[in-house]
């Protein structure tokens, strides 16, 4: 007789560890998904205030900086140069809306807050989440 008998594997379970790899998947790529819808084209993550007022807010020009310190202003690219040439040709009395990402860096923030204090626009909201 041998000793090394062929042992047969009994197919009785479902594996479902490939199944629950594929769901995961794909609940990764919902929130992504969500979090652009949610936020826009620009994801950028708010600091949080104590108190906020929430102003209904007709025209405006919202200015965005992100975490890497890159600026936009409503929705495109532009370096400190082109934001202060664009806010130079509207009115003082226009809406800005400042977005920064809680995660860059505070200069980035006081050199665009430099940049509206300069060209004197007094119409400025900064948005948190509550």
């Amino acid at each position: 007789m041998s000793k090394c008998k062929k042992q047969r594997k009994r197919f009785d379970d479902i594996n479902v560890i490939p199944f629950i790899d594929i769901m995961l998947v794909l609940l990764v790529m919902v929130l992504t998904t969500a979090t652009f819808i949610k936020q826009g084209v620009i994801p950028v993550d708010l600091p949080t205030a104590k108190t906020t007022t929430k102003k209904d807010i007709k025209k405006e020009i919202t200015i965005y900086v992100n975490a890497k310190g890159e600026l936009f202003i409503d929705k495109e690219k532009v370096n400190l140069k082109t934001l202060e040439d664009r806010l130079s040709q509207i009115s003082k009395d226009q809406t800005v809306v400042l977005r920064s990402d809680k995660e860059s860096k505070f200069q980035d923030f006081v050199s665009v807050m430099d940049i509206l204090k300069r060209l004197k626009h007094e119409q400025l909201y900064i948005v948190t989440k509550e």
